[in-house]
């Protein structure tokens, strides 16, 4: 506290003044309280205070809860806000286009989201990522991969607006640093802190450290200090340089002495009572603190070993029924005042303000959260005392949260759920909620409503969210196969692992035939990176035995026979799914690179074109073309292709080479020229994932 309070009299140019305050340690330590108190000391050197955790999802969205906390303390960023609502009508307009598609066509989303959100992005397997495949934030690599579906540049006017859109962090952002710096002027101070970092670091560390430090999309005032409170220490790869920019701020459990003496400031002094407390908490403050608030006088129930620190906790809180509405609002996630009336019983359900005043839930913004120490322990303790009753409360609420979603629904058009951000809270809740209640029957239909549904409709921030549920429903419910599911979809790294993974969820996901051919043409889609053509053809057969107009299917059928030299086939394949979905970069592509090999330039140059104007940040796409204006004498334009290739990717030795032959053909010196397709090392992926060794 004291290093916080001094720091707002050291001005910002001096070196002893410290821009960023990390807070570090285990769950319960008491990193939120002291935040809190942070926060009060920032109000009292009047600073301007915002104030984020994990409950947002995308970097836009911290912006934005940024710029309404700014607004609501009488410094609105207006520009950043209008900006911020031309963005969100943009996307959702992008989004409608998806789904409307053409006369005839398939669902775009079918196409183009299959790889966006199949779980892959992180194996340079998604159309538009380039030279960043595996290595971009999620965030950006989503952006990029919305690009292969849309169908922007016929849909807007505005080339900003297609900007906006592909890449929001770039066009908001300094907007939003402009505005900032113009409120920051007339206040002393700028106080951003960021609770629970270690869910949200991974997220927000590379566009932080691009606003604070790197100076990517401006300055961000002097004047600004930022706090940030997680489990461990922040990730070296971004800040290890900036070590002496940071206050590390690392907080352990109490000492028996510290323990006692806050035991003692609330009258708790029997003894034998305080040994008790000594003994569950460990000296962990959050616990300490909540079996100090209820003040216990009697050594009653000393040398237990079976009772926990809340259980013990529950025991102290006399009245049978504020103990019942403390257990009962543990089950949510998050609690306000509609689903506490949901979930509690009829005599219970005035007791939501005494509930938000407990010294382990965190009230923000109308929305409560339990301490995760002590939720996990009154969770355990339910689901152990009472089976039949865990069932029954969770189903209640899973129900309760289905009832909003219809209301919801009956407010809109079509598929308009997937945009809209609290249809999607309650429709992650409600999974949550039965998953709880009963695992096994559940975990089936999450898993077909993933291949079915997320994996078409929802933004890949989203997908996320829905992974980490099933990991927390899998912790909560002491559930291995859920667990199971939720870890081994977030930590999916590499082909081998796709393969692994989309061939256990064929067995869970079975008879289901939408959800089956899904998960074939993610396999071939998966196996075709792994250069296993045939293994590849095999799947995306069988994907339209169930399904015979699934354009992906048909794609990735194509792009198998290409690998094995099967032109012919290749380019009748790929001609059936671009039918299906004339839009479609990725077909559009290898069509092109099947017409290339073929030797029908015209077609291949057209092909290639369009699919550019479709997606043009695809450096294996220009490279392509730039091979078909080499084969037909355009040395000119092959040469700008090849420079448009090399900017985009500027350590691809394939397109240096092929430029250099290129010169050498301007030059008079005749023969060679490119011939082969792109290589897949050391340059980006073709705009789906190619075998080893290129398709020549």
């Amino acid at each position: 506290m004291a290093a916080y309070r001094e720091n707002f009299a050291v001005p910002p140019e001096d070196e002893a003044h410290r821009f960023v305050f990390h807070v570090r340690g285990d769950a319960g330590v008491g990193k939120t309280t002291l935040m809190r108190q942070l926060e009060n000391t920032a109000r009292e050197h009047r600073a301007l205070i915002a104030y984020v955790d994990e409950s947002l999802n995308t970097v836009p969205e911290v912006m934005a809860a940024i710029s309404a906390q700014f607004a609501r303390q009488g410094h609105p960023l207006k520009s950043f806000d209008k900006l911020l609502a031309t963005y969100r009508q943009r996307r959702h307009e992008a989004d409608s286009a998806v789904e409307e598609g053409g006369a005839g066509e398939a669902p775009a989303s079918a196409s183009s989201a299959f790889v966006a959100r199949a779980g892959l992005v992180g194996l340079g397997m998604v159309p538009g990522v380039g030279a960043f495949a595996g290595a971009a934030e999620p965030e950006r690599i989503a952006q990029v991969a919305d690009r292969a579906r849309a169908k922007l540049s016929a849909r807007f006017r505005s080339h900003d607006d297609v900007d906006l859109v592909m890449s929001p962090l770039d066009a908001l952002t300094p907007v939003f640093l402009n505005d900032v710096a113009e409120a920051s002027a007339s206040v002393p101070w700028v106080a951003w802190f960021f609770d629970t970092y270690e869910r949200t670091g991974p997220l927000l560390d590379t566009w932080l450290c691009d606003v604070m430090i790197e100076g990517r999309y401006g300055s961000l005032p002097a004047n600004t200090v930022v706090t940030l409170a997680g489990q461990g220490t922040l990730d070296p790869h971004c800040w290890a340089d900036y070590a002496d920019l940071i206050a590390d701020i690392p907080l352990a459990p109490f000492t028996e002495a510290e323990a006692r003496q806050l035991l003692s400031a609330r009258g708790v002094v029997d003894e034998q009572v305080v040994e008790v407390v000594l003994r569950l908490t460990g000296g962990l403050p959050v616990l300490v603190s909540m079996l100090a608030e209820a003040q216990p006088d009697t050594p009653e129930a000393v040398g237990d070993p079976s009772g926990t620190a809340v259980e013990r906790f529950l025991k102290w809180v006399s009245d049978e029924t504020h103990r019942s509405a403390a257990l009962a609002a543990a089950l949510p996630r998050q609690l306000d005042a509609d689903i506490y009336a949901a979930l509690a019983e009829e005599e219970v359900t005035g007791l939501y303000g005494w509930l938000r005043s407990l010294p382990f839930v965190n009230d923000r913004s109308g929305r409560c959260r339990y301490h995760e120490v002590v939720r996990a322990a009154m969770l355990r303790l339910q689901r152990n005392q009472s089976p039949q009753g865990w069932r029954a409360r969770h189903l209640r609420l899973a129900d309760a949260f289905a009832r909003l979603q219809r209301e919801i629904e009956e407010t809109l058009q079509d598929d308009e759920r997937w945009e809209h951000e609290r249809w999607l809270d309650y429709r992650l809740e409600e999974g949550y909620h039965r998953l709880c209640a009963a695992p096994e029957e559940t975990l089936r239909e999450e898993l077909r409503a993933y291949l079915g549904e997320y994996l078409h409709h929802a933004s890949r921030s989203w997908e996320r969210r829905w992974t980490r549920m099933l990991v927390e429903a899998g912790q909560d419910a002491d559930s291995d196969p859920v667990r199971a599911w939720g870890a081994r979809l977030l930590t999916e790294s590499s082909r081998s692992d796709a393969v692994e993974n989309v061939t256990l969820l064929m067995d869970e996901v079975a008879p289901d035939e939408q959800a089956l051919a899904m998960a074939l043409a993610l396999r071939g889609l998966a196996r075709s990176g792994l250069g296993e053509p045939e293994e590849a053809l095999a799947d995306a057969a069988r994907a339209l035995d169930l399904n015979p107009d699934f354009e992906s299917a048909r794609a990735t059928r194509g792009e198998a026979y290409l690998a094995m030299g099967r032109y012919e086939q290749a380019l009748e394949s790929l001609d059936r799914a671009v039918e299906l979905v004339p839009d479609f970069p990725w077909a559009l592509a290898q069509r092109g690179e099947a017409h290339r090999l073929l030797g029908h330039y015209e077609e291949a140059l057209a092909d290639l074109t369009r699919s550019l104007d479709l997606d043009d940040e695809i450096a294996w796409t220009v490279g392509t073309r730039a091979q078909v204006h080499h084969a037909m004498g355009s040395y000119d334009s092959a040469l700008a292709d090849f420079a448009q290739t090399l900017e985009m990717s500027p350590d691809w030795a394939w397109a240096y080479a092929e430029r250099a032959d290129t010169y050498r053909m301007l030059g008079g010196g005749g023969g060679g020229g490119p011939g082969g397709a792109p290589p897949n090392s050391n340059g980006p992926t073709k705009p789906w994932p190619m075998t080893q060794g290129g398709g020549g």
